[in-house]
């Protein structure tokens, strides 16, 4: 089995991180792979760094445990809820991150992934929650 965590990320003005990754298109939650000794919550403080230069967190929120099988069969995604957070530093493309952004939920940029946008939906629009990504 392969765990992976993602994060909502909400800046003051209620708006969402995205990132858009330099190897696939779309646009999704910032996140990615729990390794081997690491809680959940490591991973995603790790991968928040990496990622878009969050450096610092307050309390989380999980919000649900997903099957994500357009990965593989075997594969669950740990979706986060990140209010209070502080930057490290600014965000710099990477060989992984292309470009970030925070957007409101009525502008989200083209090609934001469908599961995103699930997301999103059973979050802010009281969607009936799916226990598939």
């Amino acid at each position: 089995m392969t765990l992976g965590v993602r994060a909502i990320v909400e800046d003051k003005q209620g708006r969402v991180l995205l990132v858009r990754h330099t190897y696939v298109n779309g646009w999704y939650f910032p996140g990615g792979g729990v390794e081997t000794g690491q809680t959940m919550e490591q991973a995603l403080a790790m991968e928040l760094l990496e990622e878009v230069a969050i450096g610092k967190m307050g309390e989380v929120e999980l919000l649900g445990i997903y099957l994500n099988q357009h990965i593989s069969r075997r594969d669950h995604v740990a979706l986060y809820r990140v209010r209070n957070w502080a930057e490290r530093g600014p965000f710099r493309a990477n060989r992984e991150i292309a470009e970030i952004g925070f957007y409101s939920l009525n502008d989200l940029p083209l090609g934001t992934t469908k599961s995103t946008k699930a997301r999103l939906a059973e979050l802010y629009h009281d969607v009936k929650k799916s226990s598939e990504w």
